[in-house]
């Protein structure tokens, strides 16, 4: 039986018969306030290239009550199973109606229905990548079967009604209704397509662009948010990215208008759905936050604008091309960042090499790593196939892609392909013959290397100097380590567009003095002749610039001074390379944990980005936390927390630096000095100079207070009758499940794996406060546990709910030989599906990776 599944074969089939021309479809909200169904009318026109042929629509719905083909109703008894409606004796031209009660949600698929406390209306919108329109309206669904939808939606009266076209003007429908007539769309996939509702309020502007184009432009929010909401820092970026897409892409914006819409209880960061982007609405900063979250919220406005281009005008055939259209929508976000007229961010790719080529790089070294270009089989393969390798190697592939062909030849490559697949879809082939008519390049085998093979290369410099420090040979070898085990597929030697940068001291500082561009084969060694003959530098560093995907090591020589010096790098991104390689390094045991601390403390201080300050707590809290010999980690995290409450007080008043750190400070103070301070900042008896202790700060500090048992159920009540929202709600389950007692870990886990009442945010709350890696001793029982329900909740929960509880409950923080043998029993005897596999596995690998640093520390 398919269940909700569906194979790449059966979609194949699919569209091998079908043409898809229009859909039509009425849904009546009337009664959203209540909750559970709302009705859903469809009417389909396809037509059928083999009359007499059969095939199926898809439908997620509790009920079915009416579907008439061609004028003949069908007994929904007889054809709804399976999320499936049999469609027996097509004709060349068919119509198809389908009368269905579907479901509100709670998880942030389908359409999600969410009441805010704050003034307890009710606030709506869908949610349908990869497969859940059919959780609203009976569709094709496959990106494939393109086709235009007119949506006509009756709500409440005074609500908002945004969908893919320009809202009309609703029509009074009685009984406090309104209906809105939605005007059909142009052809595109039934997963962009959308629908938010609700007493949403909004702000508007207009894009104008050349020959006197007009794009009318909305954000909006639920208003509890209002007084928060930066649109006008928010139109500056989307205006800037109009400019710089449309001049790039060299066709004008296809839709008619471009709202963004922070929605609540969002799962992603947001979703390209056409001319009405949803956005996560904690990017509606409700408090003081560094720059880097503006930087990545930037990055995300401008991710999901590119896709309106390539995702939504030209979409995939398939599945397996998702990486395609993810990497190309992160590549150019950075690139617009960084090049943009006006762009906060011209350091853009800084922050992609410390962030996301990082999270590429762990991810291609599990065992469930893949090609870029991945096998799709079903619908289940791509649910958890939105990874590091879809986004980040896929976009660093991309980047390497653009130094290979030149960055001209690559956009008018890009233009040509929009032109000639405008409103169509594509596969990979047709993108890159478009770039090997532009570029005169023959990309077939560069194809093979990076899209169709899995793993990472590692480079290494060679270097041969004379006893006058001039440099009489210089190479660059190239490694394949082994993939890991139960990967597919073997680890290959790539070819790699690369530069290689010689830093000097000068005035204290770590300056390039000469760089060179090369192409190292796909070989082990590269000669690389143009330095001969070339002094010595301080610093010799592959990959500069970060054109390239790989892992880089540093020779003997550079790493001491990087060592001693990181700190001295004049421009952002070489240290931050520098940073990335120091991490990777330690992630694969060849430097110490504690090695990795004291390289931090040394170096983070002078370090001005803030987006690598916050990477580097991050990886700071995390080595110590799983990399560290236990019976060395205490004294570690001693040692970070002192630095941390050191670097805090020295911060200057009210920036950056100083949030960050004091959140990084919250996240590891641990004596009874500094919990009292904690204490002392949240009751208002101590006082840091300019940190304002606003409500998420505030929140980090009782989170912590709570998890080591310095605060209850009475303060975490009272804090959350200050801050009486959705976002309170969160952080007090946070709280909560945080709490160091039986008592607490048990109700914790209970509200998440037995009773199935939260919703996915508190959800994932509740998770995060239960998982806390100072009580590995009380959470002990629970891996047992774990592997007692694992299975049955990824049969019986939704694909976002049970991920969340999978991957978040594994018992990561018991590194230990035990963990695995149990994973492996689980493995080898509970025969599950891959995509649960995959999950499981991947968390295993983690524990290994750990146990092998704890290793290597303790060396």
């Amino acid at each position: 039986m398919p269940g909700t599944n569906l194979t790449r074969e059966e979609a194949r089939t699919r569209a091998e018969l079908l043409h898809v021309d229009a859909y039509e479809i009425e849904l009546d909200l009337g009664s959203a306030a209540e909750g559970g169904t709302f009705r859903s009318t469809t009417v389909v026109r396809f037509g059928a290239r083999e009359a007499g042929a059969s095939s199926f629509i898809d439908l997620v719905a509790p009920q079915v009550r009416e579907v008439v083909l061609n004028g003949e109703p069908l007994e929904p008894a007889q054809v709804f199973a399976d999320s499936r409606i049999a469609l027996p004796n097509l004709r060349e031209q068919n119509e198809l109606r389908v009368v269905a009660d579907c479901a509100y949600s709670s998880t942030g698929e389908g359409l999600h229905r969410f009441v805010d406390p704050v003034d307890q209306q009710t606030y709506l919108y869908t949610q349908f990548e990869v497969p859940d329109a059919r959780r609203v309206f009976a569709a094709f669904e496959q990106p494939d079967l393109k086709a235009t939808f007119q949506f006509t939606v009756t709500a409440p009266e005074g609500w908002r009604v945004v969908s893919n076209e320009v809202s009309p003007e609703p029509e009074k429908a009685g009984q406090g209704l309104e209906v809105h007539r939605f005007a059909a769309t142009p052809r595109i996939s039934t997963y962009i397509t959308a629908l938010i509702a609700g007493p949403y309020v909004g702000v508007f502007d207009e894009y104008q662009g050349e020959g006197g184009q007009r794009v009318p432009l909305g954000i909006f929010c639920r208003p509890s948010l209002a007084e928060y909401l930066d649109a006008e820092a928010l139109f500056e970026v989307t205006k800037q990215a109009f400019d710089y897409f449309q001049r790039k892409f060299d066709f004008a914006y296809p839709f008619s208008k471009y709202d963004q819409l922070f929605v609540p209880e969002f799962n992603a960061g947001a979703m390209e759905n056409a001319g009405a982007v949803t956005i996560r609405d904690q990017y509606v900063f409700r408090s003081k936050v560094t720059d880097a979250a503006y930087e990545v919220r930037a990055e995300t406005v401008l991710h999901e604008l590119a896709h309106m281009w390539f995702g939504d005008l030209v979409t995939m055939e398939w599945w397996n091309d998702l990486w395609l259209n993810e990497s190309f929508a992160t590549f150019t976000s950075i690139i617009c960042q960084s090049e943009a007229p006006g762009s906060r961010w011209p350091h853009a790719w800084t922050t992609f090499a410390n962030q996301m080529k990082t999270w590429a790089y762990r991810q291609d070294q599990l065992p469930s790593t893949h090609p870029i270009m991945a096998e799709i089989n079903d619908l289940e393969d791509v649910q958890v196939n939105f990874d590091g390798i879809t986004y980040a190697k896929g976009a660093s592939v991309l980047k390497q892609l653009v130094a290979y062909v030149g960055k001209d030849e690559f956009f008018k490559g890009v233009q040509a392909y929009f032109k000639r697949h405008a409103w169509g879809n594509t596969r990979l082939s047709d993108l890159l013959g478009a770039l090997e008519e532009t570029s005169g390049r023959d990309l077939k085998a560069w194809s093979k290397a990076w899209l169709e093979t899995a793993g990472i290369n590692v480079l290494r410099p060679e270097i041969e100097t004379g006893e006058d420090g001039v440099i009489t040979r210089f190479a660059v070898r190239q490694e394949a380590p082994a993939l890991p085990a139960g990967a597919k597929g073997e680890a290959v030697l790539r070819p790699h567009r690369i530069a290689v940068g010689l830093y000097e001291v000068q005035d204290g500082r770590l300056e390039r003095v000469e760089r060179v561009e090369l192409d190292v084969e796909a070989a082990e060694l590269t000669e690389v002749p143009q330095l001969v003959g070339v002094r010595r530098p301080a610093v010799v560093l592959l990959n500069d610039d970060d054109l390239s995907y790989a892992k880089v090591r540093l020779d003997a020589e550079s790493l001491a001074v990087v060592t001693e010096r990181i700190g001295d790098f004049a421009q952002s991104l070489p240290r931050a390379l520098c940073w990335a390689a120091a991490w990777d390094m330690t992630r694969d045991g060849e430097m110490r944990t504690r090695d990795y601390l004291e390289l931090v403390l040394r170096g983070v201080g002078s370090e001005s980005d803030i987006g690598v300050v916050q990477s580097l707590q991050r990886q700071v809290g995390l080595a110590l936390a799983l990399y560290a010999d236990p019976e060395w980690r205490e004294t570690g995290l001693r040692r970070y927390a002192d630095a941390a409450l050191e670097h805090l007080r020295r911060a200057p008043g009210g920036g950056d630096h100083q949030l960050a750190w004091a959140r990084a400070f919250a996240s590891v103070a641990r004596t009874d000095a500094q919990l009292d301070l904690l204490q002392g900042l949240l009751d208002g008896t101590e006082v840091i100079e300019g940190l304002a202790v606003d409500t998420e700060l505030r929140w980090s500090l009782l989170e912590r207070l709570a998890a080591t048992g310095r605060a209850d159920e009475p303060e975490i009540a009272a804090e959350l009758k200050r801050d009486a929202t959705a976002a309170g709600e969160r952080h007090a389950a946070t709280c909560r499940a945080a709490r160091p007692t039986a008592e607490a870990k048990a109700e914790a886990w209970a509200s998440v794996v037995t009773e199935e009442k939260l919703s996915n945010t508190v959800q994932e709350a509740v998770i995060g406060g239960f998982v806390q890696t100072d009580q590995r001793e009380l959470l002990a029982p629970y891996t047992e546990k774990y592997f007692a329900s694992v299975k049955r909740i990824f049969e019986e929960r939704t694909h976002e709910m049970g991920q969340q509880i999978i991957v978040g409950l594994y018992p990561s923080v018991q590194v230990s030989q035990e963990t695995l043998d149990a994973t492996d029993a689980w493995l080898n005897e509970a025969d599950p599906a891959p995509a649960l596999r995959r999950m499981v596995v991947e968390s295993r690998a983690g524990v290994e990776r750990a146990l092998k640093a704890q290793a290597a520390d303790r060396g």
